[in-house]
């Protein structure tokens, strides 16, 4: 089939790194891995972090607009040439869909969505607007896919026990992905470049630094480690952003020399890097899941995190990681000591994360439920 794409929040070619982008660009490969042809609709960003009333009328009327630009183009093509399916990625309140239900209703194609949000109280207040077409995007989709159960509750407000509700796990393109067992080259790298002591475990972190959660994570992460100032162990961070001196203001109460920042990376150095590392620590203040505690699992290191939102989605407790209360710097610290005490456990840990996430969490096992979805609407609509 050949499916218009759209990601209101960020468009999956979008310049700067990101998990939404990244998820974007993975759901586009699974599709794709099941012989559909995907066609990225528009690049038109809808969020208004702001709650501006009149910002988001103009972006609603620009919408509009744009929406009918498509239909026209696609509408002087032959019907063998238009898109079969319309699926949009990631709209809630501050960055609703203005283009595509109202293309799939002209079109007459299938509307779907994955990874909607619906907060009611956003009802009334700066977003209201924004929170009144997310809602009519999810009424009127045809699938609505969730890659995080902590949705789930908000559209069944809307939809009571709709069959249009699925679920799809957080997944990775697995395929060439370095293993901790052989990146002790890498290793070496980074013990020569940032003066590391390759004998010593390594903590790792990855996201970027953005002022709200992100840096609460950072200022959490540092509140646990601080605990642990008298062990020996290194912490690498991978990322950057507009909060970078406020990350580093907080991550420099962990004393001189504790801390090497890497900077952002290329997507494929992730991995590598990751794999170099001993054990990723974060504690993931209100993320959604968080792709780089699967990414880190699926490279064979193990993950402390926090246990929020959908975190257990992508963390199984007991086989990948260890995850602890939200917000608790203690708990995070205290299981970062016993990690760090114990490395066969760590060795361990990290062997069974591999194995799941291979197994488990593929490009191809979500395209073959991304592709049981699709026929199941179009069974429907039969």
């Amino acid at each position: 089939m050949r499916i218009a794409f759209y990601a209101p929040l960020k468009p999956p070619d979008h310049p700067e790194p990101s998990g939404d982008r990244q998820i974007a660009r993975l759901l586009i490969q699974a599709l794709r891995s099941r012989g559909h042809q995907v066609l990225l609709a528009s690049r038109f960003r809808s969020r208004d972090g702001a709650g501006d009333p009149l910002r988001q009328a103009r972006l609603q009327v620009l919408g509009a607009k744009l929406a009918q630009r498509l239909l026209r183009r696609w509408q002087a093509l032959p019907p063998e040439q238009r898109p079969q399916a319309w699926l949009t990625y990631h709209l809630y309140h501050k960055a609703p869909d203005w283009l595509g239900s109202a293309v799939a209703d002209c079109l007459g194609i299938p509307y779907l969505v994955v990874e909607a949000s619906l907060a009611a109280k956003q009802a009334v207040g700066p977003w209201a607007s924004g929170h009144a077409a997310a809602a009519a995007a999810v009424a009127r989709a045809e699938a609505l896919i969730c890659l995080n159960p902590d949705d789930e509750p908000g559209l069944r407000e809307l939809l009571g026990a709709s069959p249009r509700l699925y679920r799809l796990a957080p997944f990775l393109d697995c395929r060439g992905l370095p293993s901790r067992s052989r990146s002790r080259r890498r290793r070496e790298r980074l013990a020569a470049r940032y003066r590391l002591d390759p004998s010593q475990p390594w903590l790792v972190a990855v996201a970027m630094m953005r002022p709200g959660d992100k840096l609460a994570s950072y200022a959490l992460l540092a509140a646990a480690l601080a605990r642990l100032r008298g062990r020996p162990w290194s912490l690498l961070v991978v990322g950057g952003g507009s909060a970078g001196q406020a990350v580093r203001a907080c991550l420099r109460r962990l004393g001189p020399g504790r801390v090497r920042y890497l900077g952002l990376l290329a997507p494929e150095l992730v991995p590598r890097s990751l794999a170099a590392c001993d054990l990723l620590v974060w504690p993931a203040v209100n993320e959604a899941f968080g792709m780089a505690l699967l990414e880190a699992q699926a490279v064979g290191v193990p993950v402390v995190a926090g246990g929020g939102r959908g975190v257990s989605q992508v963390v199984p407790p007991g086989r990948g990681g260890v995850l602890v209360a939200p917000g608790d710097s203690g708990a995070l610290g205290r299981a970062v000591a016993r990690l760090l005490e114990r490395p066969g456990l760590r060795c361990r840990l990290g062997n069974n994360a591999r194995r799941w996430a291979l197994a488990e969490r593929s490009v191809d096992q979500a395209g073959a439920r991304l592709e049981a979805i699709l026929q199941a609407v179009l069974q429907r609509r039969r």
